[in-house]
């Protein structure tokens, strides 16, 4: 009796539905020792061979066939190496891109006490210019007690301080912000150009309540500031100084820094202690202070405010609660145009309005005892 394994190793292998073959005989499996054989989908096949035998003699069950593995193409291997794409980057192209901003919202207390650093360094430097020019006699002037209540010596010094910190923060908070000066502050000059109208009423209205402060609450006869204008040079002197450089140094420190900085700190006390999200920012990145945040830093920047010129009123009660009335004014404006520049506005047309009143009273600044 022959073992049946050696028979079917001597017998040709038949695989059933396989066309191609001819008679459906193939080499022993033995004859090809390096031949690969790869199977197709069995429904795949059993379709083709029924659709090859209409009369539907085809075999049942799944029909295989074979496919030599060298007609199955190879699986493409993984790129080695940059990407074609990465060769259209420019060599430093991380320089290039513009920076990611991060949720800094500007300005803060850290951007006021930056502020106030460049101040006092602003304030040292002139301390010094003051004390060498003295110390040589340089332009024959030399500090006294005079020098105190010199409005000239008063004014020459309080411009370049203000200049000398203009000049530093217009260098330092670029770098900061990663924006102009102007645009970190909100200057948009545009906006209150063309709010002219409005702007110049709201700074009438201003007026108006001076005028009733004074008829109510009157401030003292010979306050600090009238002595200081009682010469047509030195009157002249105040009102150019008053309706230009002061209005808008003033601005840019309480409406610029100190009001913004007071807004955002109420908002951040109140995500802190309530674990809210942090109030969205504006389309060009400033924040959007919430309503009670508002008025809060409106009051607390009308304050000190008022105390800057509490010493020029002679700490007059009336004086004093017209310039916190006038700062709130000044507030709701910067606040509601998002603009420095219409706060600036208002607060330098007050200041004509007020010296031009005086220009009338005195005659072009020649009768002061009609004041």
């Amino acid at each position: 009796m022959t073992d049946p394994h050696e028979d079917d190793a001597r017998e040709p292998v038949i695989l059933p539905g396989d066309e191609s073959a001819g008679s459906g005989v193939m080499p022993a499996l033995d004859a090809a020792p390096e031949q690969t054989t790869a199977y197709t989908s069995p429904q795949t096949n059993l379709d083709t061979n029924l659709g090859a035998d209409p009369a539907g003699t085809a075999q049942s069950g799944p029909v295989y066939s074979y496919v030599p593995a060298a007609s199955i193409p190879a699986a493409s291997p993984p790129p080695v190496g940059p990407s074609p794409s990465s060769f259209d980057r420019p060599l430093f192209y991380s320089y290039s891109e513009p920076p990611a901003r991060r949720f800094v919202r500007i300005p803060n207390f850290g951007h006021l006490l930056l502020l106030s650093l460049l101040i006092t360094v602003a304030f040292s430097i002139l301390m010094i210019a003051l004390a060498l020019v003295s110390h040589f006699h340089l332009f024959g002037f030399r500090l006294s007690q005079k020098s105190a209540t010199d409005l000239g010596f008063n004014l020459v010094s309080e411009v370049i301080l203000y200049l000398v910190t203009f000049g530093f923060s217009l260098f330092v908070f670029p770098m900061v912000w990663n924006e102009s000066l102007f645009a970190g502050l909100q200057w948009r000059g545009k906006v209150a150009l063309s709010k002219f109208k409005p702007l110049a009423a709201t700074a009438a209205g201003c007026f108006g309540l001076a005028i009733l402060d004074q008829v109510v609450m009157p401030g003292p006869a010979n306050s600090p500031i009238e002595k200081m204008i009682s010469s047509p040079g030195a009157a002249w002197l105040m009102f150019a100084f008053g309706v230009t450089m002061a209005p808008f140094f003033e601005e840019m420190f309480f409406r610029g820094f100190l009001l913004p900085s007071l807004c955002t700190a109420c908002d951040w006390i109140v995500e802190k202690t309530q674990h809210s999200l942090p109030r969205p920012l504006d389309a060009n990145g400033h924040p959007q202070w919430s309503l009670p945040a508002m008025i809060i830093g409106s009051v607390l920047t009308s304050v000190p405010f008022a105390g800057l010129h509490v010493d020029q009123q002679g700490h007059a009660l009336g004086p004093f609660l017209l310039l916190i009335a006038v700062s709130l004014i000044l507030c709701a404006v910067r606040l509601k145009f998002r603009s420095l520049a219409a706060s600036t506005l208002v607060h330098a047309s007050y200041n004509f309005y007020i010296f031009s009143l005086t220009l009338a009273v005195t005659g072009g600044f020649r009768h002061f005892d009609k004041m």
